[in-house]
């Protein structure tokens, strides 16, 4: 029976409890999180002085698997374990081979294999074997509408608030790159602890990442769900100046979940403040108003409509079925239609 998925925030709490696993299968399209895993190995299986006889790091590029399995084999100098990392495994060609080593691993060493931007076919012996001696990780990434409450959890592990306006800035402006975000997080962290807060607001990320506080995805969500048809569409002059940093794809993306969100809302069975909060996952009660006031001023069907116009407009936006129309005419006649 194959195990259960495991979480990143699992495995970071297990490596740093020095509770290693014999064999890593970090894999997946997200290499943000395969990079910490293995950077967090890196860092805890082995002391300063025990690296240099007992870290081995090897590229696929230029090893093959009876080169992994002989390294993996060796036993350690002075240490209880010693740690092999293969980097771009995903390029070694016969790493199927490496399925003989993972049925019986050497419980000293701790094997690293970085198979990014792929997955393993869980159906062959390779993925049995690891998932039954040692961990697979798939490593996905994490969508549009979930990247508020990521970059929330992210800052809480440094013991910093960030305002839910600022961080869903942050979503909008950065997407899902999160090498991108965490580099932006990091230059924030560096600017609070020079003025001793601990909490980041939009206008600390106005001034520091170049994001504008009033002209912004966040922004003309809620002038929609306001019905504030003059400052929804200022806010969509704005974007129509600045389309390098207000890409109508990451509009659309936010349009889309809000619409789909509030459809559901529609087919809950306890409509209340508390009940739409279980049912969307919500944190924060301000975000449940929003869905409130949205269901008050349009019916179920208009939503299902708008989903249709959103997911219409996106395609118009990539060349289908559109010859003349920029990105700013679209987002403006879909804006009409979600306000009239």
């Amino acid at each position: 029976m194959a195990k259960k998925e495991i979480t990143f925030e699992e495995i970071a709490r297990d490596i740093k409890a020095r509770k290693f696993q014999p064999i890593y299968m970090l894999m997946g399209e997200e290499p943000f999180f395969i990079d910490q895993v293995t950077d967090l190995l890196i860092e805890n299986v082995l002391s300063d002085s025990e690296r240099d006889f007992n870290q081995i790091i090897l590229y696929g590029a230029d090893t093959d698997a009876i080169s992994i399995i002989n390294a993996a084999r060796r036993f350690p100098m002075m240490s209880d374990y010693q740690l092999v990392v293969v980097r771009e495994a995903q390029m070694v060609r016969d790493i199927e081979l490496l399925a003989s080593y993972a049925k019986k691993p050497l419980a000293s060493t701790v094997l690293v294999l970085n198979y990014k931007y792929k997955t393993l076919d869980r159906r062959r012996s390779l993925a049995a074997a690891v998932e039954k001696n040692g961990l697979i990780f798939e490593s996905k990434k994490v969508p549009d509408y979930k990247m508020p409450a990521f970059i929330t959890s992210l800052l809480r592990q440094r013991s910093i608030e960030i305002d839910p306006k600022a961080a869903q800035m942050l979503s909008d402006f950065l997407g899902n790159d999160l090498n991108r975000l965490v580099k932006e997080l990091d230059k924030l962290a560096i600017i609070l602890a020079e003025t001793g807060s601990k909490r980041i607001i939009p206008e600390i990320v106005e001034r520091n990442i170049g994001i504008s506080k009033e002209y912004n995805n966040f922004e003309l969500l809620k002038a929609l769900v306001q019905k504030d048809i003059l400052k929804a569409n200022r806010i969509a002059q704005y974007f129509e100046k600045n389309p390098k940093n207000n890409p109508i794809q990451m509009t659309l993306s936010v349009l889309f979940n809000y619409f789909s969100n509030l459809l559901i809302c529609y087919y809950s069975k306890d409509r209340s403040e508390a009940g739409l909060m279980t049912t969307l996952g919500l944190r924060g009660n301000y975000q449940v108003k929003d869905y409130l006031l949205g269901m008050r001023n349009h019916s179920a069907m208009k939503v299902f409509n708008l989903i249709g116009e959103i997911r219409l407009a996106d395609a118009r936006s990539k060349g289908v079925d559109n010859t003349s129309a920029s990105d700013a005419d679209i987002l403006k006649e879909l804006l009409y239609k979600i306000l009239h």
